[in-house]
């Protein structure tokens, strides 16, 4: 099969790698449809995540199970699938107490960092971390239910109440998922966000959306929100953790999601005694997280519920597609893979240089339809 793979930073390519096989009896092979471009993707390939050279990059995939082991009962050869890749095994004892997320055993285990991944045409895994795509959801759609179960875990950390305000720095995926489940539960979302790309797709879905080309972040939101700061800052961008200190409104909580191994950000403990502030690292999601993010995906997903803008929310997120082929078309998209690409977030009032939300990379070559996902899928 096609894969590509990881050389080191900055590099990447296509190679043949064999085919998707049983091993155990609860193994699922899965060919792979289509695989979202994660920011970790992109920061791996820029040298600013840590991941094995050799690995076959991307984790955030759907598929069709196209095989199955002896002891598999929860899907079967058709069924559509979503990958859960935060693996987990189990029996250590953060697996035992409930706290998946933080297994002791994840070495050779982190789907597209150190074991390999979905930009191949199948992949391997066993049962339990494949999900059966709800009816109806189309594929598209699915692609972003692996994000949203990032975002409800860094959500669910910040304990949002009522009348919270929230500010989520970014507007790419990650962020507009964030200001989606935020609003649910928050009195207010503000955007902040500097590429104008995003910019605009971010104003289709929120009331409040500050431009931060240019300025600082900090004072810009504060000014757009009539010198009021927000009781939560969410920052997806992995580079806006100074501006959200200085943001955040005393008593405030600081999420911090986004990830960028290169970051470091001034940071004084008397700012967060004085002020009460609570800075918050959620980490990976937990097992009971994924199936959530599945029925949430099947909500904003469902074509009867449009809200602003034409198409399901989830669909339009996803803006570029590309075929396996034309991987470096589709990083492209995000900015390229030069150090001085766009991330966006910050303070610099360099453009982000983004000219997409969700880019989709599709490693199946059958027949497609007018949507251009497959025919059979």
């Amino acid at each position: 099969m096609r894969a590509l793979v990881y050389l080191g930073p900055g590099s990447a390519e296509l190679q043949d790698r064999p085919a998707g096989q049983l091993v155990n009896d609860d193994d699922v092979v899965v060919e792979v449809v289509g695989t979202g471009i994660c920011g970790t993707d992109r920061k791996i390939l820029l040298g600013r995540f840590p991941a094995r050279p050799g690995v076959v990059l991307g984790h955030e995939s759907v598929g069709v199970v196209r095989e199955t082991g002896p002891q598999v009962r929860s899907v079967a050869v058709g069924d559509r699938v979503v990958v859960n890749p935060t693996l987990y095994c189990g029996w250590c004892l953060p697996c035992r107490r409930g706290a998946t997320n933080f297994c002791r055993h994840k070495t050779g285990t982190e789907v597209g960092v150190d074991r390999d991944g979905t930009y191949a045409e199948t992949v391997t895994l066993p049962e339990r971390f494949v999900e059966r795509v709800p009816a109806g959801l189309s594929l598209r759609s699915a692609v972003l239910i692996e994000p949203l179960a990032c975002v409800l875990n860094n959500v669910g950390a910040a304990s949002l109440t009522f009348d919270d305000t929230v500010v989520v720095l970014g507007a790419g995926p990650i962020g507009i998922l964030t200001a989606l489940v935020a609003a649910r539960q928050a009195r207010r979302v503000t955007v902040a966000e500097p590429d104008a790309f995003r910019l605009e797709r971010a104003r289709e879905q929120f009331a409040h959306v500050v431009d931060v080309a240019g300025t600082d972040t900090a004072e810009a939101v504060v000014k757009g929100s009539g010198g009021e700061r927000p009781s939560v800052v969410f920052d997806t961008t992995g580079t806006g953790l100074d501006a959200a200190l200085r943001l955040i409104d005393d008593g405030g909580r600081v999420v911090v999601m986004g990830f960028d191994d290169s970051y470091t950000a001034p940071l004084r403990p008397l700012q967060l005694t004085n002020r009460g502030i609570r800075l918050i690292g959620a980490g990976d999601y937990r097992a009971d997280i994924f199936p959530v993010a599945v029925d949430l995906a099947a909500e904003l997903g469902d074509p009867q519920r449009t809200g602003p803008g034409t198409g399901p929310v989830l669909e339009r997120l996803v803006t570029h597609e590309f075929p396996l082929e034309r991987y470096s078309e589709a990083f492209a998209a995000l900015g390229g893979l030069t150090p001085d690409g766009g991330d966006g977030g910050g303070d610099t009032g360099r453009p982000a240089g983004y000219d997409a939300l969700k880019v989709v990379i599709r490693s199946h070559s059958g027949p497609v339809g007018a949507d251009g996902w497959p025919v059979d899928a």
